[in-house]
């Protein structure tokens, strides 16, 4: 549309099904590439993308021409179904349903991008449940307990503790 300008920067959170590990850290790159893909085939811009073993952190700048649903539900089709064709796990891939959306100003963007570039340090003090209430909570999001992702059993340990849980298999 002409005459329309326009910066909206979203950071995108979702979660593996079960919360299980199961994005091997050899295999992060190539994911990270090709969610790199999916963002600019939908012209997009990616300004950080990192994949922790059970989650993913994506912050991008969107134009209003996409929504952030249709952005989200084809990044997560199109990285469980490459996932699965490169057979990274014996079983089938799956994102859990639903996902986070969090708006950032530009001046925020070289803070975020840092945040999620620095997700495995981030995660050897915080667990991933108590991350995403965070966001929840800074960005005044009223949800009900029952429809968020599924929690693994182990959130309940420290989380240098569960850190070392969620990472014993890679």
């Amino acid at each position: 549309m002409a005459n329309t300008y326009t910066k909206i920067c979203i950071q995108i959170v979702f979660a593996v099904k079960g919360r299980q590990n199961l994005i091997p850290k050899e295999n992060r790159e190539e994911l990270h590439k090709f969610i790199t893909g999916i963002v600019s085939h939908r012209n997009q811009k990616l300004f950080a993308v990192f994949a922790m073993p059970d989650h993913i952190h994506i912050l991008v700048s969107m134009s209003p021409t996409v929504s952030i649903s249709d952005l989200v539900r084809d990044i997560k089709a199109g990285s469980s179904k490459f996932i699965n064709e490169k057979k990274w796990i014996n079983r089938k891939f799956n994102w859990q349903e639903g996902y986070g959306a969090f708006s950032y100003s530009k001046s925020s963007v070289d803070s975020v991008v840092n945040y999620i570039l620095n997700q495995e340090q981030h995660h050897k003090n915080k667990t991933f449940k108590s991350e995403y209430l965070d966001l929840l909570e800074k960005f005044e999001i009223e949800y009900s307990p029952e429809y968020l992702f599924e929690w693994i059993e182990d959130e309940q340990a420290a989380p240098t503790e569960l850190y070392k849980l969620q990472n014993k298999n890679l």
